[in-house]
């Protein structure tokens, strides 16, 4: 990992939005101390005055994907948050001299699922399935303007899954389920999907902090390894040092049952192909992902761990 914007950069020049959450915590300890730091619920004057004597601003504050939203209209309270805030926050930026903005967007922007074999690009034509991708899509698009008007140079990157030490909701639900040993009905499930480890992901955003080709382009990311929901479950219980329970159900037998449920977004995540095409990032940058998938699941599995035994 690098310990700061490879040196090129004063950490006390870059503001990181969001440094609290999963993704800014480790973000903000990998680029060490001097980093300014700004929460989801600091906003109006509070940014004028981070904002100053700033050069790269990483913007990772958003109202994230919910699965359950009790909201009446979803798509209004994520445009609130993240079109309305991200692009205020931009202008102010640009208005402050700010030379670089790095936003964090999502693979939901490209759709919800691929063919396999046929992995989501950056070219491609947006397809967001939900008030979250078209959120995230009506943002990016907004930046790409405020970028041609003001001339701050904008890099978007879209991340899939993101795992690590502290990850939540269904990932952490999956490791609950290996280490109690509870027998899973997902022993052939022959999907491919990628994933991008939390130590990945930040190391290419501090990459794109001062990289000069990264200025302006729309970069996907991921470990570099797709697999299927079968091949993740026993990889995690190896990570674990626990038996993978895993009974060879029919996938077509196991989707006609989730879905008897109701359950079709649980449904997507477990049974269908969602691959992302990283490798232009890596040409463009010259970047490699420092952690491989076993890596990242390692490190998963020692968290857990560590947290069980305290």
């Amino acid at each position: 990992m690098h310990s700061t914007a490879h040196g090129l950069r004063s950490a006390r020049e870059i503001l990181v939005t969001g440094a609290t959450g999963f993704v800014g915590r480790r973000l903000v300890a990998s680029m060490g101390a001097g980093v300014t730091k700004l929460s989801t619920r600091e906003i109006g004057n509070t940014w004028a005055e981070a904002l100053r004597n700033k050069k790269c601003v990483v913007h990772l504050a958003a109202r994230v994907h919910v699965m359950n939203d009790a909201s009446s209209d979803p798509l209004a309270e994520f445009r609130k948050a993240n079109v309305d805030g991200s692009l205020t926050l931009a202008s102010l930026a640009a208005q402050s001299g700010v030379k670089r903005f790095i936003f964090i967007s999502s693979v939901k922007v490209n759709g919800e699922h691929t063919v396999i074999g046929k992995p989501f690009r950056a070219s491609d034509e947006p397809a967001p399935q939900d008030p979250y991708g078209v959120s995230k899509m009506e943002a990016e698009a907004g930046l790409r303007e405020i970028a041609r008007q003001t001339g701050m140079e904008v890099v978007i990157i879209r991340p899939p899954l993101v795992y690590g030490p502290g990850v939540k909701a269904n990932f952490a639900s999956m490791v609950k389920w290996l280490q109690r040993g509870v027998p899973l009905p997902l022993g052939a499930i022959h999907n491919q999907r990628s994933l991008v480890a939390l130590d990945n992901l930040v190391d290419l955003i501090i990459t794109c902090i001062d990289h000069p080709a990264a200025a302006n382009q729309t970069l996907m990311v991921s470990d570099g390894e797709d697999v299927s929901t079968t091949e993740l479950l026993q990889r995690m219980a190896a990570a674990l040092n626990v038996p993978a329970r895993l009974i060879p159900v029919p996938q077509r037998a196991m989707e006609w049952g989730v879905a008897l449920l109701g359950k079709q977004a649980l449904a997507q995540r477990l049974f269908s192909s969602l691959q992302v095409d990283s490798q232009p990032t890596r040409q463009l940058l010259g970047w490699t992902p420092p952690v491989s998938l076993d890596q990242g699941l390692s490190q998963v599995a020692a968290f857990v761990q560590h947290t069980h035994v305290n």
